[in-house]
């Protein structure tokens, strides 16, 4: 009976939406590239709802796990991130000009995709462990270390997108841990003063990026050109969009990656302003039963790893929308539960089943 009522506080509205914006993403993965050249027309939306299976089935493993066991585990996770960062740079697959893959056959493992869930684990431990002293810098320190270990390995492949993540939810966990703000501040100047010689150490792309991020008209066939056809597909769906299936830039292929890291903008022009602000809206709620759930987590570590998980999930959504209507540069970031592709599916899902953990063995009932 204990165990039937503790299952009884599974969070289910945050399982609705999960599988409600899977759904949305499966339809736009199906539009984006049921104009590919292919035998099978619907090879994308096959292999999407299998990494949509796949990752249940694994949030679902997660969830049956105790979440007080990812505090003991957490230096074993975080080290098996690492190694498996460190074997992507001798053993990956190079694709566009980055090295970020391992082939394991069935498929095509990122380890800077599941660096996030390690880097929220063991900084969950951390700042759990040191609840009591984090006014004091050098508690702070092992958290500095696990971060920029993890950032090294991963800007050098090269991945800036998943850096600048890592770094939002180093950022987001110290702040909701109570961490002096003026540590804070303090880590804010120190990568202020470091962006000269972070743009110094990027790939000739990355700053060509840059430049077309400042002037569009730079270099419109070039570096300019995915975030130029975005911008065209999203203005011309209007309020109401063109249509399902019926937007020119995706149905053509003007838009490159469109069912990847540009797949918002064939959900602008397709389903125009109002299907985009649909889905704001279930992202906006999505993440509040995530924090809301972290409020009445049975611990600090609870909290702090609700805390990991939305801050990750509203970083990539908010940086991915901007580069989409051109209000950041060009980074590659996919859409959390919409973009086609398996490592970015379970990651999140994966992430919804910790988050969905801590509910399940809150201290106090929900009632809202």
């Amino acid at each position: 009976m204990r165990n039937h009522v503790k299952w009884l506080n599974l969070d289910i509205p945050t399982i609705i939406l999960t599988l409600v914006i899977c759904a949305g993403g499966v339809l736009m993965v199906w539009s984006a590239t049921r104009s590919f050249p292919l035998q099978d027309p619907i090879l994308y939306v096959r292999q999407q709802l299998m990494w949509i299976g796949i990752g249940l089935v694994a949030l679902a493993a997660v969830v049956s796990i105790n979440y007080k066991s990812f505090f003991q585990w957490g230096w074993i996770v975080y080290a098996a991130s690492v190694l498996l960062l460190f074997a992507v740079l001798y053993l990956g697959r190079e694709a566009g000009g980055a090295t970020r893959w391992l082939d394991l056959g069935f498929i095509n493992l990122q380890p800077s995709e599941w660096a996030k869930i390690a880097l929220i684990i063991i900084l969950a431990r951390l700042l759990a462990q040191r609840s009591n002293r984090l006014n004091k810098v050098c508690s702070l320190v092992p958290m500095f270390c696990c971060l920029l270990v993890a950032l090294f390995l991963i800007s050098i492949q090269p991945d800036l997108g998943t850096s600048l993540v890592l770094v939002f939810i180093f950022i987001a966990m110290l702040f909701m841990a109570a961490v002096p703000v003026k540590f804070l501040a303090g880590i804010s100047a120190a990568g202020a003063v470091l962006v000269p010689l972070l743009y110094a150490g990027l790939f000739e792309y990355q700053r060509m990026r840059l430049v077309a991020f400042l002037n569009l008209e730079a270099d419109p066939l070039g570096s300019g050109y995915q975030a130029k056809q975005a911008l065209i597909a999203i203005g011309s769906g209007g309020v109401e969009g063109k249509g399902f299936f019926q937007g020119t830039q995706a149905q053509l292929q003007f838009i490159p990656e469109q069912h990847t890291d540009f797949i918002f903008s064939v959900l602008g022009e397709e389903l125009g302003l109002i299907g985009a602000l649909l889905l704001l809206l279930a992202y906006l709620l999505l993440i509040y039963r995530i924090l809301h759930i972290g409020s009445v987590a049975a611990d600090f570590f609870g909290a702090l790893l609700c805390v990991g998980v939305a801050a990750m999930i509203a970083f990539q959504v908010i940086v991915n929308i901007g580069i989409n209507v051109g209000l950041i540069p060009v980074t590659g970031l996919p859409l959390p539960l919409v973009s086609y592709g398996g490592n970015s599916m379970l990651v999140n899902l994966v992430s919804v089943g910790i988050v969905l953990n801590v509910g399940l063995r809150r201290k106090k009932a929900l009632f809202t």
